[in-house]
């Protein structure tokens, strides 16, 4: 199945109300079970449990955290969804907001099999240390 622009969006407002809803097992089940998701080039995660694994660790530093949906593009199995993350850092208690995007490959059932996801990883820690 290719989706259209508003399957695709609601792909993407469901994996942002799986990160706001704190539930880690949900937005690794997104994923295909043949994945890899890389985030700013660093060695790509290849399971859905490691994808569960790293969102349940940003998940336990941001207890209040918030994914919000900025826009999504679609080409056939091949999407695109924009994104801005909010919440308190746990030991800093900085309020942290970056923005970021994901390109995702998609198979016949919509899950991702590959996930490409770029923020400004410096401005991130910047706002987490206060610095």
């Amino acid at each position: 199945m290719t989706p259209d622009l508003q399957t695709a969006r609601q792909m993407a407002q469901s994996h942002c109300d799986a990160w706001t809803g704190r539930n880690p097992q949900d937005v690794a089940n997104r994923y295909a079970k043949v994945t890899t998701m890389g985030m700013n080039g660093g060695d790509p995660m290849t399971s859905q449990a490691e994808i569960a694994e790293m969102a349940a660790g940003f998940m336990a530093d941001f207890p209040d955290l918030v994914l919000k949906l900025d826009t999504v593009l679609v080409a056939d199995h091949h999407m695109v969804y924009a994104w801005t993350f909010e919440g308190h850092h746990k030991e800093t208690g900085n309020h942290v907001s970056f923005s970021g995007w994901e390109e995702w490959d998609l198979d016949d059932d919509l899950r991702v099999t590959r996930s490409l996801g770029w923020y400004d990883a410096a401005d991130y820690e910047r706002q987490v240390t206060g610095e």
